[in-house]
């Protein structure tokens, strides 16, 4: 069949790219809901932080197999489905009653994702056969993932200003379903020509595994990292992904070639992108507390001020894209992950009360070096499969991302608190009944909501003493994600440069397209 033309194709990035939009949005337009839900549904703390986690983890556990199935069933059914699935999933999520019934829900809306993302990356692959084209359609898919992310605070800000705490999963709908009226129209079908039989136990153990590890390491921050469970968890997490390997190695057709993972383009792109969503979920964790307990800004506030980190996402993908034909993945890459940790160190020397123009030009910093990261190691990835085996070649760089996002909320979240904890325990705080003073040491918002009842000749002090603490948690916990990019930006030293840059045209797939729409008369 003749190419598809370029209008097709733009068509189809962009259908696709509104998919990826309603699943990054959901990974942060939550957060901005988890009060409410608390007040109204009686949610412990407990119960809010599965609301979050629960998506993440089903996401991430499922996401290879969701790669897999696109390959060998058909990347538009696996994605109309997942979009149908995600939308009648959010609609009900919306309407629940009860803590448990949305935390259920969220895990249903996770694995309904899992076949939505992989499968998004696997029909730009087949809709771009050109590599130079091609990166520049991942940088636009890129710079929509970013904007997701980034926008959710903003967008449920904006929501629950108006409506209850079920909008936020309402406004899902409506745009998953969008999503999907466009692909019946406008995406051709792709799959895996061979059509080999799927490998279960290879879905099996890499389910198992990665699901295992996102688990232990959303638990860890709570029964501490080097407690018997922890220990045991990330043990069974090595075993099993030595079971993995084993299985995938004595398969003639696996679902994933592990000896990819000896070829730079592969594995470390994989890692940078590990790196790069390790510092933007660790960094937003702590910059919407800062906003909103330090500064006092309103959700909607925080969320909007937010958005240079959207903004500058969204253009140093585009940007990174067009210039890794001319300079190289590496050189974009390690240039991505410097500035991302120098932004992370000059956070870490920053005043408590500094200016926003100032914190706008870290984020500026920032979102730059994220997007010239993520767009560049995301194409080295696919390009080292073929389009047939696209679908899981994008799943696991949505497994790493996934992975690298939850690790980077747990590990800087870890490191913020215990460093938190430790200076308020020698402040004022340790004055206060013993209660209270627990409350404080447990959430920054409770020791705030203490200051400001306190007795006036207390209240300043230990307002004070409260932000001395919390920014020497967000000093260390920046330093720490500093030294992670910078190691990150070593890593990246290993992927190809200009002169390795292949571009050979992939190996060609089975492609059925529906009849180009007639023009507008």
């Amino acid at each position: 069949m003749p190419p598809m033309s370029s209008r097709r194709r733009l068509a189809v990035l962009a259908t696709v790219c509104l998919a990826v939009f309603a699943i990054n949005l959901d990974t942060t337009i939550v957060n901005v809901a988890l009060p409410d839900m608390a007040r109204q549904l009686g949610a412990t703390t407990r119960d809010l932080q599965w609301i979050v986690d629960g998506y993440n983890l089903a996401f991430a556990a499922l996401v290879l197999t969701g790669g897999s199935i696109g390959d060998r069933f058909g990347r538009r059914p696996v994605l109309l489905g997942g979009l149908a699935g995600f939308a009648v999933a959010s609609g009900i999520g919306a309407l629940c009653t009860g803590a448990g019934a949305l935390v259920a829900v969220r895990f249903v809306m996770g694995a309904f994702a899992a076949l939505i993302y992989p499968t998004t990356l696997s029909i730009i692959t087949n809709a771009y056969p050109d590599r130079a084209e091609r990166a520049k359609a991942i940088g636009v898919w890129g710079a929509v993932t970013g904007l997701g992310v980034a926008v959710g605070p903003v967008t449920g800000g904006l929501i629950l200003a108006h409506v209850w705490w079920g909008g936020v999963f309402l406004a899902l709908v409506p745009v998953a379903l969008v999503a999907a009226a466009l692909a019946v129209v406008l995406v051709p079908e792709s799959r895996d020509p061979r059509s080999a039989r799927l490998d279960l136990p290879g879905l099996a153990t890499s389910s198992a595994g990665i699901g295992l590890l996102v688990y232990t390491i959303i638990e860890a921050p709570e029964r501490g990292w080097t407690s018997p469970w922890s220990i045991v968890g990330f043990t069974a997490t090595a075993i099993i992904a030595a079971a993995f390997v084993t299985v995938e190695r004595r398969r003639a057709d696996p679902m994933l070639d592990v000896s990819l993972f000896r070829t730079p383009a592969f594995s470390a792109a994989s890692g940078a992108v590990t790196v790069a969503f390790f510092a933007l979920f660790g960094f937003i964790f702590l910059i919407t507390q800062y906003f909103q307990f330090i500064r006092g800004y309103s959700t909607i506030s925080t969320g909007v001020r937010i958005l240079p980190v959207a903004i500058t996402i969204a253009i140093g993908s585009v940007l990174g894209a067009a210039l890794t034909g001319r300079l190289g993945t590496r050189v974009i890459v390690v240039t991505g992950l410097l500035m991302f940790g120098t932004a992370f160190a000059w956070i870490a020397v920053s005043a408590t009360y500094e200016s926003y123009l100032q914190i706008a030009a870290q984020m500026v910093i920032m979102g730059t070096g994220l997007g010239l990261t993520t767009a560049p190691a995301t194409e080295s990835i696919l390009s080292v499969l073929p389009p047939a085996k696209a679908g899981v070649g994008s799943a696991v760089n949505d497994a790493t991302r996934e992975a690298g996002g939850t690790l980077g909320v747990a590990v800087i979240g870890s490191v913020f608190t215990s460093i938190y904890v430790h200076h308020l325990a020698g402040t004022t705080v340790a004055a206060l009944p013993r209660d209270v003073a627990i409350a404080a040491r447990d959430y920054v918002g409770a020791a705030i909501t203490t200051a400001a009842n306190a007795a006036p000749s207390l209240s300043h002090q230990l307002v004070t003493d409260v932000n001395a603490s919390f920014m020497s948690g967000l000093h260390i916990a920046c330093l720490v994600a500093a030294g992670v990019c910078w190691l990150g930006a070593v890593g990246a030293l290993a992927l190809p440069g200009r002169r390795d840059m292949r571009t050979a045209q992939p190996e060609p797939t089975v492609v059925t397209a529906a009849p180009e729409p007639a023009p507008a008369s």
